[in-house]
Formats: C-alpha cells, structure tokens, sequence
C-alpha cells in the first residue's frame, strides 16, 4: 500500500511539474514577442528621424514646368 501511494504522489509531482511548465511557455512566448516588438520599434526610429530631416532640408520642387 505504501508503494502504491509513493508511485502516485510520484505521478502527480511529475503533473505538476509539466502542467507548471507549459504555463511558463506560453509567458515567455508572450515576453519574447514583446521584446522584439520593441526592439524593431527602436531600431525604426533612426530611420523616421534621418526621414523627416531630409524632408525638411530638401526644398519641394513644383513638377510643373512654365515655359
């Protein structure tokens, strides 16, 4: 009777364990998509910037032509 019990305390550890496990999965899917959305976010900014810059420093041209 004692085996019997000490295989099924056994089970439910072993449960517990893999049941705990995927659950810290799922959150570090969740942590690790966050963090490469703000990653790409950041390395966008330099881009935008260096964009609006050249936008404002370069003059707008008219594509009309009056001969």
């Amino acid at each position: 009777m004692l085996k019997r019990k000490s295989a099924i305390v056994m089970v439910l550890k072993a449960l517990t364990v893999l049941m705990i496990s995927l659950g810290l999965t799922a959150c570090l899917g969740t942590v690790v998509g966050t963090a490469v959305d703000v990653t790409l976010e950041v390395a966008k900014v330099p881009f935008k910037v260096v964009g609006a810059v050249v936008d404002v420093a370069t003059p707008e041209e008219d594509d009309d032509d009056e001969d």
